[in-house]
């Protein structure tokens, strides 16, 4: 092994994140302190705040109901969610209302949400309902009762013939089984049958909850993305979400809860930096373009490691590009990243420079990079390329077009790190049945870590991850961008655009292997063809691969 493996090896990787979080995070307040993994893993920490007994109260997101229901956090309870959401994207965010008129919705890729309003006052439970009714539904929401009158034009009590063979067969074969009940609803969505949709979706009001089994929890917010769709609410649900965010400070922290709970996240980023790392081993002037920087948290271990680099640290430069909405989580724009990651190079002895470009990514331009002649050149697509639109969206095929301009830019590699899963031309049925095994997957490795009831966690799956669903559930066209691929579809995205593969190195799998061992044991890594494939059970969830 040569010493420049050596040095990736020791230093990259193993620095705990919380002695270097003062470079990366802003200060907030720590809403619990501990973690700790509930199915007897390897976990050795522990997230046992005391169960709240707050009240949730959240609003029937079906049109015609306009009804508060007030639950107990404490117990499992029936839930129909008012939307939510996560990119689940490392530190995506919403802003508030002054960047509402700023910034189109159609470009905004960030996954936050708006989910339950907790309070223990009684009293404002009715002036907070018509608060969650104008952000759910928007000033005419009067229409949305409107369009049910007109879909259910015999009454509500009306059931035909074909709803009562399947109320038959729904209880005698399937057993209220909630997964086929999803199924069930969703196929009549997909076939129009308003009756039958409407019929199922009051079957599924009963068998949902957010306090309760992983397919209980999902089903809550599967359940939102179909009344949305079903009542051509899903864009406007989408974006009224926008306005009704956490604090930024709140929002941060539900972010970093998932990012500890969870590897996938710090396997993305680790796996990536050791692309970056060996390819980069031999340099002087390092300059890495990350098309979504978000915090910036990736590049802690990567300075670190350039720092213990046998004969000194090279140069670095870091363009960070970010669509400005994000300026919302981090509580400001992109100057923020670049003051706390020059602090922590800095702190090291590595000379840095910090580049901010504020845009979309269908929005950049070669001469807003910034490439300097000199410099050796490295791309990051972290949990981004997926929010571009394709030719399917548009005859501009931003996805693509992005893929040939990095490559005109002659980068020695590129990192790719995506969620395994192909929603992103299929139809509406088949979607939604990848979305739900998608998704199944990730809300039952979040259940072996963090209590069922446990209120943090509520809002982590309500803020971090529930608004992608009901994008991809609810939403058509421009209007969904939460548009997942596999890894072979990237490779030839990739091939055409004129990359080869980059393999990661056994380096960077063996240290991977290394961070599983502080999670559930049902966590999976396997190598297939120079790329990592991190999975849940029998479920691939996310991959990394490395192109050159």
């Amino acid at each position: 092994m040569h010493a420049s493996e050596n040095y990736t090896s020791s230093s990259m990787y193993h620095e705990p994140l919380q002695q270097m979080e003062a470079y990366c995070l802003p200060q907030y307040q720590t809403l619990n302190h501990q973690l700790y993994y509930i199915d007897g893993g390897h976990g050795t920490t522990n997230f046992s705040n005391p169960i709240s007994s707050e009240l949730y109260c959240t609003l029937e997101s079906s049109s015609g109901i306009e009804s508060l229901t007030v639950y107990n956090s404490t117990s499992t309870v029936n839930f129909t969610p008012n939307g939510s959401p996560i990119s689940w994207q490392d530190s995506h965010s919403y802003p508030p209302d002054q960047y509402h008129n700023n910034h189109s919705p159609d470009n905004t890729y960030i996954s936050s949400m708006s989910g339950s309003c907790i309070t223990n006052d009684l009293s404002s439970f009715k002036h907070k309902l018509r608060e969650l009714e104008s952000v759910m539904f928007g000033p005419d929401s009067d229409n949305i009762d409107d369009s049910y009158d007109t879909v259910i034009k015999d009454g509500a009590n009306f059931v035909s013939p074909e709803v009562e063979i399947w109320r038959q067969a729904m209880m005698g074969n399937c057993s209220k089984n909630l997964k086929n009940v999803l199924i069930g609803c969703a196929k009549a969505v997909a076939d129009t049958d308003l009756h039958m949709a409407q019929w199922l979706m009051d079957e599924l009001r009963q068998m949902v909850s957010v306090s309760g089994e992983p397919i209980q929890r999902l089903g809550a917010y599967m359940l939102e993305g179909l009344v949305a769709r079903l009542y051509s609410t899903g864009s406007s649900i989408y974006k009224s979400l926008r306005c009704k965010e956490p604090e930024s400070a709140e929002l941060l922290s539900y972010m970093h809860i998932l990012y500890e709970v969870c590897p996938y996240f710090k396997f993305g980023y680790m796996s990536a930096n050791g692309a970056i790392a060996e390819a980069m081993k031999h340099e002087d002037r390092v300059h890495i373009i990350d098309f979504q920087i978000s915090q910036g948290c990736q590049w802690i271990t990567l300075i670190r490691a350039f720092a213990a680099r046998p004969g000194g640290p090279p140069h670095i430069r870091i363009t960070g590009i970010d669509d400005s909405t994000s300026a919302y989580a981090r509580g400001g724009g992109l100057h923020i990243v670049g003051k706390r990651l020059s602090k922590l190079a800095r702190h090291f002895k590595v000379p840095f420079e910090f580049h901010a470009a504020a845009m979309s990514g269908c929005d950049v331009q070669l001469h807003k990079l910034g490439v300097r002649p000199g410099e050796v050149l490295a791309v990051n697509f972290a949990f981004m390329l997926h929010h571009m639109p394709d030719e399917s969206v548009s005859i501009e095929n931003h996805r693509d077009m992005l893929l040939r301009l990095v490559k005109s830019l002659s980068p020695k590699v590129v990192t790719l790190v995506e969620q395994e899963s192909n929603t992103n031309t299929a139809a509406f049925f088949p979607r939604f049945l990848e979305t739900l095994d998608y998704y199944t997957a990730m809300f039952e490795s979040i259940d072996v870590t963090l209590p069922r009831e446990h209120k943090e966690r509520i809002n982590v799956e309500q803020h971090c991850l529930a608004r992608d669903l009901v994008n991809i559930i609810a939403c058509e066209g421009v209007e969904r961008v939460e548009r997942h691929e596999v890894l072979g579809k990237w490779r030839s995205r990739f091939a055409m655009a004129g990359f080869s593969p980059y393999p990661l190195s056994s380096l960077v799998n063996c240290t991977i292997k290394k961070l599983l061992d502080n999670y559930s044991d049902r966590y999976g890594l396997e190598e297939r063809d120079g790329a990592l494939y991190l999975g849940w059970m029998n479920r691939d969830l996310v991959t990394s691969s490395a192109w050159k």
